[in-house]
């Protein structure tokens, strides 16, 4: 590769104008090391200068586009040129040329047209959904009819990724959340003078509701999103035709142990998240308001009746349930190609977390009589 180059010659003849003679390639590749120094070159040209572009070897858009812009947008007057040059730069001056498309204004149709895409794209992914979850009745139908066909390795691999891999994250952010909901509670309850409301704040806000929301967080962004850029992949590299094309079903090795594993994991880690979480606001506690930490796991039981704990591990498993066949349903549409891959994974965690949300809130209504003192 040639590097460019400008070669300015003055003709001997009095009243003469300039001449510029092009050397080299005069590409992307090529200009990019010197671009300042070329822009400075060429914008010092005459407007009466004379371009010899006969020694210039390649010449691509980016290069046209340089010299058509020093050009100031008009082919100068005396130009030496080939011919398959010529062609280069006059598709660039005729793009210059045309201007760009006004954007349409929007109207009522296209609101309309927008609102049917997007209904229709629900219901699609509706019918897929349910369509998924059909077929995994009818798996563990066949399986409760072969039990040796349990995916019992994939399952307990699964349990081990979504589950105890998860441990220190969920309890690190456990521990923090933990403290900081008691630090703030301390600061409202010392002014009134109730410092032992507090195990009532933490006891009911964590292990009825922050725990299990904020694990099934912190899973639909970790184990979620890993679930579906798997079957991703597999779908980009072939795999899930290969198992179809072998007659073994995608659903029954791929998607069942997933939903299993994070349904069973899911309870247990709601379980750990919580009790570290009470642990962070334990020790806020006692160093705000100097509350014993007997003394808070004393009273603990007394004032979080022991139904929140189920209600907290019911949400857990209905919540784990929902992610996995959320991720694995968004897993399953990715089309061959990496722009699917990133955008249904992305939508795969938004789901998600949407989901839960939406179905924490039909809990909260369904069990607001349930385990709350009065």
């Amino acid at each position: 590769m040639r590097s460019p180059a400008i070669k300015t010659e003055i003709a001997t003849e009095p009243g003469a104008s300039h001449s510029f003679r092009l050397q080299g390639d005069w590409t992307l590749r090529a200009l990019a090391p010197r671009l300042a120094t070329l822009r400075a070159e060429l914008g010092g040209a005459p407007t009466d200068a004379r371009w010899l572009l006969d020694d210039v070897a390649r010449l691509d858009s980016f290069g046209a586009t340089l010299l058509w812009h020093a050009w100031g947008q008009r082919w100068p007057a005396a130009i030496s040129v080939a011919d398959e040059l010529r062609q280069i730069i006059a598709r660039v001056a005729d793009s210059a040329v045309e201007p760009l498309p006004a954007a349409p204004p929007f109207t009522a149709v296209d609101a309309i047209i927008v609102l049917g895409r997007a209904m229709l794209s629900f219901r699609d992914h509706a019918l897929d959904f349910i369509r998924l979850m059909g077929q995994l009745c009818l798996d563990v139908a066949y399986l409760l009819q072969h039990p040796r066909d349990w995916p019992l390795k994939e399952i307990s691999a699964n349990v081990y990724k979504v589950g105890l891999k998860a441990t220190p994250v969920a309890a690190l952010v456990g521990f923090l959340i933990g403290i900081v909901l008691s630090y703030l509670s301390a600061l409202q309850l010392r002014a009134f003078g109730a410092d032992i409301y507090i195990v009532n704040i933490l006891g009911l806000g964590i292990v009825r509701e922050l725990g299990p929301v904020l694990v099934s967080v912190l899973v639909a962004g970790r184990s979620g999103s890993a679930m579906t850029a798997q079957l991703g992949v597999m779908r980009v590299t072939e795999e899930l035709d290969a198992l179809s094309a072998m007659g073994i079903s995608r659903t029954l090795r791929l998607v069942l142990p997933k939903v299993i594993a994070l349904t069973l994991a899911m309870p247990l880690l709601v379980l750990w998240t919580s009790g570290v979480a009470l642990l962070g606001g334990m020790v806020s506690a006692w160093m705000q308001l100097d509350l014993g930490m007997a003394f808070f796991i004393d009273r603990l039981p007394q004032v979080v009746p022991v139904s929140n704990l189920y209600i907290g591990f019911a949400k857990g498993a209905v919540f784990g349930l929902l992610i996995a066949l959320v991720a694995s349903h968004f897993g399953l549409r990715v089309r061959p190609n990496t722009e699917s891959l990133s955008a249904n994974t992305t939508a795969s965690v938004v789901s998600s977390i949407t989901i839960v949300i939406l179905v924490d809130a039909v809990f909260a209504i369904a069990t607001r009589s349930i385990g709350v003192p009065r």
